[in-house]
């Protein structure tokens, strides 16, 4: 199993942090090999921002994604962008707060991401959180449990709402599976 995952937004969305996350739980603590990669704008905010994550049962030999498997779109800029790059089966996991206007030829899964963010913390900035665990629960390619401990050992002191996030997403992500639509 190799999965090429590409998290894109804009600076300041938790795109590095929510992709480092990704990379910890799914190397440190589901076992996994894993290569992450980033970019993002000469401004910390507003730029298009965009990380990469190979999760792999065997070594990783190219240390790039080509065609991302799952594109995470919290901008439509970053879908825009980043859409051209899918194969027929990639799946988009998308903000549909922040993305509306979609190829009907894709596989997108929208979802209130930072709506449920601010439901669930009070603040927008866990949305990337909310992403990883719809990611998880929709797709299983990482674990709730693995991602909860890299959570925690990112956030530290502050994971408790984080956790919450989390779960939510996860949540939304299951919920979408269980009814006809998977990986």
């Amino acid at each position: 199993m190799r999965k090429e995952i590409r998290i894109a937004g804009s600076g300041g969305q938790g795109i590095i942090s929510a992709s480092i996350i990704l990379a910890e739980a799914s190397g440190i603590y589901d076992g996994k090999n894993v290569l992450q990669s980033q970019v993002y704008g000469a401004a910390a905010r507003g730029e298009m921002s965009k990380a990469d994550v190979i999760i792999s049962d065997e070594e990783i030999n190219f240390p790039e994604v080509r065609i991302p498997d799952v594109l995470i779109a919290l901008t439509q800029d970053a879908y825009d962008e980043f859409t051209k790059f899918l194969k027929r089966d990639s799946i988009v996991i998308l903000d549909e707060f922040y993305v509306y206007h979609l190829d009907d030829k894709l596989k997108n899964f929208p979802f209130s991401i930072t709506k449920t963010s601010v439901d669930i913390t009070g603040r927008q900035i866990s949305a990337n959180i909310v992403a990883l665990g719809i990611l998880s629960g929709l797709t299983g390619i990482v674990t709730l449990e693995a991602l909860k401990r890299a959570v925690v050992e990112r956030f530290k002191n502050r994971s408790e709402p984080n956790i919450k996030a989390l779960e939510k997403g996860y949540e939304l992500g299951t919920k979408e599976a269980i009814n006809g639509k998977t990986f």
